[in-house]
């Protein structure tokens, strides 16, 4: 069992909401499989344990994989007194999403991704998870030459943004013992 502020020692969050690698990846895999409506199938994870195999040269398919993760300068931190007490921490991260395409139509996929997060209504799946759209950057052509044969490759970096919230332990200081000196 995680400590409190009474027991001493450091503190634990009550949960962590933020999802992890993969749990962020399977958050970001139906936003792009739905916007581009490439099947869910053929938009995976970068990385993934073993190797699986490549789709075809002729097969539209799309790897994602978070590229970096900013921390905001200063986090919040603010005392709840309900119940026992605890401290609400929160700040903000900026992500950044790399989004490969590969196949025949990997520009003209890349290019319905980028303009896809741009309304309104395919951001409102990830607002419900705390997070929004920045930007998507420059649609750039990095063809790749795979078992001797050139396939057609796009990158698209988008730039998203979410809030982290935790709850700490810190309960409510009912009493003090406190000496007055006066002059």
């Amino acid at each position: 069992m995680a400590n409190t502020s009474a027991t001493g020692g450091y503190l634990t969050p009550d949960s962590s909401p933020v999802p992890g690698d993969e749990a962020l990846e399977d958050l970001l895999q139906p936003m792009v499989s739905g916007i581009t409506g490439i099947p869910g199938k053929y938009v995976r994870p970068r990385w993934q344990p073993g190797n699986p195999k490549q789709p075809e040269p002729d097969v539209n398919w799309c790897a994602i994989g978070v590229m970096s993760t900013k921390q905001d300068a200063n986090p919040a931190l603010e005392h709840g007194g309900g119940g026992e007490g605890s401290d609400q921490y929160q700040r903000h991260q900026e992500i950044v999403l790399l989004a490969t395409f590969y196949g025949p139509d990997a520009q003209a996929f890349g290019q319905l991704l980028s303009d896809g997060m741009y309304v309104a209504q395919n951001s409102e799946a990830m607002k419900a998870r705390d997070m929004s759209f920045i930007e998507a950057g420059d649609l750039i052509a990095a063809p790749e030459l795979i078992n001797q044969q050139w396939v057609r490759r796009y990158d698209l970096r988008i730039r998203l943004r979410r809030k982290i919230t935790r709850t700490y332990p810190v309960l409510n200081i009912l009493s003090a013992e406190a000496t007055v000196i006066t002059g």
